[in-house]
């Protein structure tokens, strides 16, 4: 009976410390089924990825996909799409098995998305010798608004300007410039961060004032793994709990960007 109780003790201590690790096992499981963490990025968005000095991929999303990966367990493999447009074209095809990116309903077919942990503000940058000067005036015929094609930006702004033209380009800070300073649009959408970053780079420039949305970023998954936003919504509140994602925010310099509430 001794011997019978004792075992009963020892088999709960080792559920007890087994729990987390088996736990841990299934989550990788579900969001890693081939063993490491693909994880898609947009290195043209300039607020969820940086380039550092050594050539590399840094800024928050990464930090966050390195994170995700050490708490289940698995290596991570960075997968970068070189602007939105590319992302869009990845959509379904099992190419990765978590996407940091702008919460956009029109990838809502494909994917699953989680709690947003970032907020970013998106204005206007206008090109050198324009009389704008508001976000509000910016709706007007006769304007040329550029967007990077398939961002959240193009889709938000496709959807509510009812005067202005849309221009797409490429996504990232030289084809926004382009446009600019070439007189094709007459201003560019995005995050204020990079508008910021474009004004800098192109003298004449201006940053209007106003924003025209708030952007939320959330981890998404393909929708034929939905069932695992469970384990990445309780990363994403730990994530913000703990200070770890305003600390990235911070790291990467980053403007008109803040931590989810």
């Amino acid at each position: 009976m001794r011997r019978h109780y004792a075992a009963l003790i020892l088999a709960s201590v080792a559920v007890m410390y087994l729990a987390p690790a088996q736990s841990d096992t299934d989550a990788a499981r579900r969001l890693a089924p081939s063993g490491e963490l693909r994880a898609a990025l947009i290195p043209s968005n300039p607020v969820l990825v940086t380039r550092l000095t050594n050539g590399e991929l840094g800024g928050v999303s990464v930090d966050l996909a390195r994170a995700l990966g050490a708490k289940l367990g698995v290596t991570v493999r960075l997968v970068a799409y070189e602007n939105p447009a590319r992302y869009n074209q990845s959509l379904g095809k099992q190419e990765w098995d978590i996407g940091l990116a702008a919460r956009d309903p029109s990838r809502a077919e494909h994917l699953a998305f989680s709690d947003v942990f970032m907020e970013v503000d998106n204005g206007y940058v206008a090109r050198p010798g324009s009389a704008l000067k508001k976000a509000e005036d910016v709706d007007r015929a006769g304007v040329r608004v550029a967007v990077a094609q398939g961002s959240a930006p193009d889709g938000f702004l496709t959807r509510t300007l009812k005067n202005a033209e849309i221009v797409r380009v490429p996504g990232g800070l030289v084809p926004a410039r382009d446009a600019l300073a070439t007189g094709r649009a007459d201003v560019y959408g995005e995050n204020m961060h990079l508008a910021h970053r474009i004004a800098a780079d192109l003298p004449g420039a201006s940053v209007l004032e106003g924003r025209f949305n708030v952007v939320h970023m959330s981890i998404a998954v393909p929708k034929a793994r939905a069932d695992a936003l469970d384990v990445v919504n309780q990363f994403v509140r730990d994530m913000k709990r703990n200070g770890s994602i305003a600390q990235a925010i911070e790291r990467a310099g980053l403007r008109g960007v803040k931590p989810a509430p």
